[in-house]
């Protein structure tokens, strides 16, 4: 009776019609040289090959009894390709060696037995290793000496070499990481090999012979840039995100927030009695939240009209949830990046693929944006005419808000000219049939990562080509951004109001318009978590320019305006994490 199967090798196999059966063959007889007839098999891992590659792996495969062919009809890449032919494999110690044989089968035996022995529970081939001597071009050196280098600094890898295609591993082990691991490509190796440290495994490295072959996949130029963002995601995973907790976010963002809102009340003399005026008299306060909460349904009406253009038909309450959740996190990190949370909740939610997600609210952002461009030029035209344009007092001494406010003004030109920049070329693209990203990197590289990378680009150019392609979606998205920014100004109109109910309806109406236009735009600079500071700044120099009121009430108003705004966006974000199930830290992450 053959003993069982308990050493599974593995050779992933892309295009390698001329090196597959000598890789094969010499692999196989040097397993044969220390381990006994039957226990082991040999995998190839035929990896989408345009080539011969198939037929001859299947001619291996019937002519040794040892060789199973693993057959996928698409490019899945290195790393996921080792992970499904590993699933199928029946060994207790899994190996895989790169079919090129750079590295010499002569170690094979020491790789093995590392594992097979119990010894380690990862074994590795190292160029790099101490007395190790390789063959390879300058150019590569250099660059592979960088990466490990930079790898054990920023990650704090033990190992000299990460990405030697020479490795075995414990079954046990390996599908203990590999529901870990991200990459699918040939940062899969330092992947497993990293956290394979950090959480505690034996990793056994040793000096192996290595020569450098002319027919390499790996392209230096697009593969560098690769490595050097996964490095950086691994980083992030590793030594932020866990600091990153939806608690330590809000106390760093409110500490932030309350520090430029004390500055300015310090430097404003502030007088508190204005807010103990405005909370004693609830009317105002209802109304103001009364009008806010009608914006809520109608930017849930507006996305649900904008992803029902791309083929998705979902409820109002659930998207108007799920722009609750989002803002909120928005209010937790800079630079609205809270919006990529929406695109993992219509993913997991809703199965509603990432890229129409990030479709749908580009395009969102985008009427937002030239929705409040809008009204500010608008507004600005308006008072020019009056001769009350908003330059025309500028100079007006009111502390620090002078900067803040001029930084947001130019901040809003230069906002406004790149939204009708963009939506020009949005325009203009929508009269084009397809688009030319996939020829355009064909010119640079022809390899997964950049076929996977052009076709989610050209998802996202194709979703917003349906948005633009309608016109009745470009009025619809429109008219509803306008109802909903001008709820947003009545919000500032009521509070100004109570505040001084000397001022002209007029006066009143133009100034929070464009106070309230220009502080939202200001807030696209990622300096404070939810603009919070930016947009008191600015609005409160607006008022103080356009209205004649004092500068320690227009910051009284801006601060209360934004206060209940983002309260009923942190409590509808609250209700909503409840209601979807989901926790503003697992949002953040998405995962």
């Amino acid at each position: 009776m053959a003993p069982p199967v308990s050493v599974s090798v593995v050779l992933p196999a892309y295009n390698e019609s001329s090196t597959i059966t000598s890789a094969v063959e010499d692999t196989l007889d040097h397993l044969k040289s220390f381990l006994p007839p039957g226990s082991y098999e040999l995998i190839i891992a035929e990896d989408g090959c345009t080539d011969d590659t198939p037929k001859i792996a299947s001619d291996l495969a019937i002519k040794y009894d040892e060789v199973t062919h693993y057959h996928s009809s698409s490019r899945l890449g290195r790393g996921e390709a080792l992970n499904r032919a590993f699933e199928i494999s029946k060994g207790d110690t899994l190996v895989y060696l790169d079919t090129d044989l750079a590295t010499d089968n002569v170690h094979l035996e020491q790789l093995i037995t590392a594992v097979h022995s119990g010894s380690a529970d990862i074994s590795t081939g190292s160029r790099w290793f101490p007395g190790t001597q390789t063959k390879r071009p300058f150019h590569r050196s250099i660059l592979s000496k960088g990466f490990n280098t930079i790898v054990r600094f920023l990650l704090r890898s033990k190992l000299y070499d990460h990405q030697c295609g020479f490795k075995a591993f414990n079954r046990e082990t390996f599908f203990k990481l590999s529901p870990s691991l991200k990459d699918t490509h040939w940062f899969w190796d330092t992947e497993i090999l990293v956290k394979a440290q950090k959480s505690n495994f034996n990793v056994f490295e040793f000096p192996v012979s290595w020569t450098t072959q002319k027919d390499t996949k790996v392209d230096i130029a697009r593969d560098v840039f690769a490595m050097a963002i996964n490095i950086l995601r691994l980083w992030v995973e590793f030594y932020i995100s866990p600091r990153i907790t939806a608690l330590n976010s809000s106390i760093f963002g409110f500490f932030i927030s309350f520090l430029a809102l004390f500055l300015m009340g310090y430097y404003l003399d502030l007088d508190l009695n204005l807010f103990y005026n405005f909370i004693s008299n609830p009317i105002y306060l209802l109304l103001s939240i009364f009008v806010y909460l009608l914006s809520w349904p109608i930017r849930g009406i507006r996305y649900q009209k904008i992803l029902s253009q791309l083929g998705f038909q979902e409820s109002l309450i659930f998207l108007t949830e799920s722009i609750f959740l989002s803002q909120t996190c928005n209010l937790v990190v800079p630079a609205r990046a809270g919006d990529a949370a929406r695109a993992y909740i219509l993913k997991s939610k809703k199965k509603i693929p990432y890229v129409s997600g990030f479709a749908s609210l580009f395009f969102e952002r985008l009427f937002d944006l030239l929705t409040i461009t809008t009204l500010a030029g608008v507004v600005f035209i308006l008072t020019s005419l009056l001769g009350n344009g908003p330059f025309s007092s500028l100079d007006i001494t009111v502390g620090n808000i002078s900067q803040s406010g001029e930084m947001a003004i130019r901040l809003a030109t230069f906002v406004s000219i790149f939204v009708l920049f963009l939506l020009t070329l949005i325009l203009l693209s929508s009269k084009t049939k397809g688009n030319r990203i996939s020829q355009l990197l064909k010119i640079f590289s022809n390899d997964l990562y950049a076929q996977r990378f052009s076709s989610s680009i050209e998802h996202f150019i194709e979703d917003i080509q349906k948005l633009t392609i309608n016109p009745t979606i470009f009025v619809r998205v429109g008219v509803l951004s306008l109802m909903i920014w001008s709820l947003d100004v009545f919000v500032a109109i009521i509070i100004l109001y109570s505040f001084d109910p000397s001022i002209s309806l007029p006066t009143l109406i133009f100034t929070c318009f464009f106070a309230v236009s220009i502080g939202n735009l200001a807030k696209v600079l990622p300096l404070s978590p939810g603009g919070i500071g930016l947009y008191e700044g600015a609005f409160t120099l607006l008022v103080v320019s356009l209205a004649g009121v004092s500068p320690s009430l227009a910051l009284g108003v801006a601060i209360i305006d934004h206060a209940i705004k983002n309260f009923i966006t942190i409590l509808g974000g609250s209700i909503s994490s409840l209601d979807l199930n989901l926790s503003l830290k697992s949002t953040l992450k998405g995962n």
